[in-house]
């Protein structure tokens, strides 16, 4: 009995999600095809031109978009923006401060904060229950 090893492949899109590029933005050879773990890891280690210009010119997806404004996913839909933004456009917004972009960073400051007071709380009834 031999055992065949099968090539693990994911689809453009999840691999587009986990390289953090927007899918639409990528070349039609990525787009139409699957992509190897063994392409998908050359990728992230050898970033070709395309790969580097995307990661820092945009379009980037919501996710991307969303942490570097320092706000949620949410945030960008309660502030109108459900597009894809380029870098460029995330610095013009950073530098106009839209009041939605103000309330919304304020917003995910509180959550982090609440987050971290959770987080010690537990710490503390960890080392109270040793």
């Amino acid at each position: 009995m031999t055992s065949h090893q099968t090539t693990q492949t994911m689809k453009p899109a999840t691999a587009a999600k986990k390289l953090g590029v927007y899918l639409e933005a990528t070349p039609t050879e990525f787009q139409e095809g699957v992509v190897s773990r063994a392409e998908f890891n050359a990728l992230q280690a050898d970033p070709p031109q395309w790969l580097q210009d995307l990661r820092r010119t945009g379009p980037h997806p919501r996710p991307v978009v969303a942490a570097r404004l320092g706000v949620s996913i949410s945030g960008l839909a309660r502030g109108g923006v459900t597009e894809a933004l380029t870098t460029e456009q995330i610095d013009a917004l950073k530098t106009e401060n839209p009041e939605w972009l103000r309330r919304e960073r304020a917003t995910q400051a509180e959550v982090r904060k609440e987050t971290a007071r959770l987080k010690e709380k537990q710490r503390e009834a960890a080392a109270e229950s040793d």
